[in-house]
């Protein structure tokens, strides 16, 4: 049997032309009329009078730590104790000395990092991660707290639009999170990066998307008992005063959390519009729910789990989330620290920790807090960046106590991450019935693919044809690289429902989870977190990898949404195979390319 790979220059235009990236706005007889303010109580002064009508429960007390920081932002405390402070308007990282936990600096804050746009902060292998819009850096930690020489190890974060801020934070896998918003209020991104969580590995070399649909999830962590990860993502503006809440999400290894369609556990946004003529209804079963709401416009921060020993027992292993405040409500909401209480590994509830930021009956604000940690002695710090201060909340009034070592467990994340089979589906053949040959007029067999197909640079994904397999009803398409370090395969291209009518794949097929052309084919997620083609980008200087371009003839169609895994599709086409075959290229990036 040979495959015919040729498709004319018409039809392949056609292909294109019917299947946009991006949706535009279509007439479904949407009429919702909402309720909408736009009230930014004004900033007055911190000063000592108003700082004590600050409110914390019983036994707590809260006083500043320091002051006159002008824009601190988060917060990070080393394992000796040392605090680093991250000045986003100022482009600089902050060092803090309070040795002994007592409340009292030892020494002025000293600037120990300068990047315009600093902002996320994690603190591993003895190294300070600073992260900026576009890119993150990483310095060894001298012992005095300062800095050596810095590096870059990521360049190329997507553009920051409506919510630059990137947060970092190491998981218990080892590997560096970074949480990327979205570059609007409610939109399909072009990027797929937007809206997402995403893991590298600690040296930037390597990151894939581990969680999308998030609009902006500033604050994340992981339980220290469970070690599951929850994060609190900002909603969506203009929707009214009381809508969209403020979401807790539990956040797993490729799932959806519905932005910018869906918010909340089944509220529908009216002015967006799904792409691929992908219903809302379908795009809520393809999304997680929340699972606790706060109060619309709060602005979610910075989130920690406490896991200090100074704070009553009741209290450790709670979260606790900086709000930094509204500006899109009336009355105003957030300006406040909130507690989210866990219960066998559960949250049950939020309720107010620290309040008082605001007001003058709620038109004025001394606080807008943001960055959040806790010491090395069990204190909690929380940082305003509209007054420049750092307040520091703690419990009784005798010494604090030293917190013991926590050792989040890995297991629940690691079972998140390692792909399902571990075996490239070229070695795997899952019951094929024949042989079928497939090629590409981009490349021949075993040769390389021209740079236009790699995610370096356009990353475009080839043209393939084939000619009729008898029997076929449906055609699936694998894409992946078994040469990769982690994961291994790593999958570059899920497509399956290929009609038999399609003969054959245009090139640059958009990434839209559901396609028109041709009609019914479905694309499903890749390593990379994202749906649809990611080009080759081996590590620069990797020797070359091989991609495997893998066809698999079924007599049947898949019952998957879109979306689906490698893992999953190939688990729904057992039994259904009726012919496979496969064509390999390569690809080495020897330099950087060029920008």
């Amino acid at each position: 049997m040979r495959l015919d790979l040729t498709m004319n220059r018409s039809a392949l235009l056609l292909l294109l032309l019917a299947s946009p990236a991006v949706f535009a706005q279509q007439g479904d007889g949407t009429d919702v009329q909402a309720g909408v303010h736009t009230f930014k109580p004004g900033k007055i002064e911190a000063t000592p009078s108003r700082i004590q009508t600050l409110k914390v429960p019983n036994g707590f007390q809260v006083r500043p730590l320091a002051q006159g920081l002008q824009n601190p932002r988060i917060i990070a405390v080393a394992p000796d104790g040392r605090i680093y402070v991250s000045r986003r308007d100022q482009g600089d990282v902050l060092l803090l000395e309070d040795q002994n936990d007592d409340g009292v600096l030892d020494a002025e804050p000293k600037v120990v990092f300068t990047r315009p746009g600093s902002h996320g902060l994690a603190v591993a292998n003895g190294m300070l991660y600073v992260a900026t819009v576009n890119d993150v850096y990483r310095a060894p930690i001298r012992p005095d707290g300062t800095l050596g020489r810095e590096e870059r190890i990521i360049s190329d974060l997507p553009d920051g639009g409506q919510h630059p801020n990137r947060t970092l934070a190491f998981g218990p896998d080892g590997m560096l999170y970074i949480s990327v918003g979205s570059s609007c209020n409610a939109c399909n991104e072009t990027n797929p990066e937007h809206a997402t969580l995403l893991r590298a590995s600690p040296d930037g070399k390597t990151r894939s998307i581990f969680a999308s649909g998030l609009r902006n999830t500033i604050g994340f962590a992981w339980d220290p008992k469970t070690g599951e990860l929850w994060g609190m993502d900002h909603g969506i503006d203009y929707l009214g005063d009381n809508e969209q809440p403020e979401e807790l999400n539990r956040i797993q290894k490729g799932k959806q959390y519905g932005w910018p369609h869906i918010w909340g556990k089944d509220g529908e946004n009216p002015q967006s519009t799904p792409p691929g003529q992908i219903s809302k209804k379908q795009w809520a079963a393809m999304s997680e729910p929340m699972t606790l709401g706060y109060t619309a416009h709060a602005a979610p921060m910075q989130l920690v789990f406490y896991t200090g020993a100074q704070f009553p027992a009741e209290f450790r292993d709670d979260a606790f989330v900086t709000m930094r405040g509204s500006w899109n409500r009336k009355p105003a909401s957030g300006y406040e620290v909130v507690r989210i209480r866990f219960e066998n590994g559960k949250p049950a509830g939020v309720e107010p920790f620290l309040t008082g930021f605001l007001a003058d009956a709620g038109k004025s604000h001394i606080a807008r807090p943001v960055g959040l940690a806790v010491t090395k002695g069990g204190a909690l710090l929380v940082g305003d960046d509209a007054n420049g201060m750092i307040y520091r909340v703690s419990y009784g009034t005798g010494p604090s106590a030293a917190a013991e070592p926590t050792i989040v467990p890995g297991d629940v994340l690691m079972a998140q991450v390692k792909d399902g089979s571990g075996v490239p589906l070229v070695l795997q053949r899952v019951g094929q019935a024949g042989n079928a040959s497939v090629s590409s007029p981009a490349f021949a067999e075993g040769q390389p693919l021209p740079p236009r197909f790699s995610a370096y640079h356009d990353d475009a994904s080839p043209p393939l044809s084939w000619t009729p397999v008898p029997n076929a009803k449906s055609y699936v398409l694998i894409m992946e690289d078994p040469d990769a370090a982690e994961p291994k395969p790593f999958v570059h291209w899920v497509a399956y429902n290929i009609p038999v009518t399609a003969n054959g794949l245009t090139e640059g097929l958009p990434t839209d989870p559901r396609l028109l052309k041709p009609a019914g084919m479905m694309q499903g997620i890749n390593s990379r977190g994202s749906v649809g083609y990611f080009g080759p980008k081996p590590p620069v200087g990797d020797p070359p990898h091989h991609y495997h371009f893998q066809l698999l003839a079924l007599d049947a169609m898949l019952e998957l949404k879109p979306g689906a895994s490698r893992d999953q599709v190939l688990q729904a086409a057992k039994g259904h195979v009726v012919g496979s075959g496969e064509v390999v290229g390569t690809y080495q990036q020897s330099d950087p390319p060029l920008k």
